[in-house]
């Protein structure tokens, strides 16, 4: 993120403040830097910080806001061992749903306690808190060079993964805020989540875009879950 100095970031601000802002679901790389667990994407050199230090953040939010309900998509590049014993240290591990045969509604998850629905590109249960994001979740292609481009088409998961990511971002080749500020537009994104919710049959859950403060993300997620701000 911008706020804390790091180079070619993909969002203004950081864990914090994405949550008290509204953001709900987080893509977050992971990785071993100088001996550590660290949160960077792509080379730590960029801008980094500490894995405990960044699963605190989500822990405190949740632990004062225990009527939200956040998701993590992790690129995992540490071992399952790693991400299990980080996120126990942090008490996440507490509060992690464990899919069973159905979904659970929000109101549901809530009122168990497990507000937190944790993911791994990489890594399967057991623990069965953490899930193989691909089986959860089913997405877009997401590099896109202009607006123009932008497809609809299945990417990873498969057409029985029960949740749907469109990937909203332009990689020319790094992120920029002006590109954010293009695709994030109202008559861009909206159309956008309405072309794939008729294409895949589905709608959109999760909403991945860079610079989230720029344009009008809330706006249009709010429309899309018929909520009159």
């Amino acid at each position: 993120n911008a706020d804390a100095g790091w180079m070619a970031p993909n969002q203004q601000h950081g864990i914090t403040q994405q949550l008290n802002d509204g953001i709900r679901a987080m893509m977050l790389d992971t990785t071993e830097w100088e001996g550590e667990p660290y949160l960077c994407h792509g080379y730590c050199e960029l801008g980094a910080q500490p894995l405990a230090e960044g699963l605190g953040e989500i822990e405190g939010f949740l632990q004062n806001n225990p009527r939200e309900v956040a998701i993590i998509v992790f690129q995992d590049g540490l071992t399952i061992d790693e991400m299990v014993a980080s996120l126990e240290a942090s008490g996440l591990a507490d509060r992690a749903w464990e899919w069973g045969d159905d979904l659970p509604t929000l109101g549901e998850l809530i009122d168990e306690g497990t507000n937190l629905i944790v993911t791994s590109e990489h890594h399967s249960p057991p623990p069965g808190w953490y899930h193989h994001a691909w089986d959860l979740i089913q997405d877009t292609p997401y590099s896109f060079a202009s607006a123009d481009e932008m497809s609809c088409e299945a990417f990873r998961g498969s057409a029985d993964s029960p949740l749907f990511m469109m990937n909203h971002w332009l990689s020319t080749p790094l992120p920029t805020e002006a590109g954010a500020m293009e695709v994030n537009a109202n008559a861009v994104l909206e159309a956008r989540a309405e072309r794939c919710t008729q294409e895949r049959n589905r709608h959109v859950n999760i909403v991945a875009v860079d610079f989230y403060n720029h344009g009008d993300l809330f706006e249009v997620v709010h429309r899309l879950n018929g909520i009159t701000p």
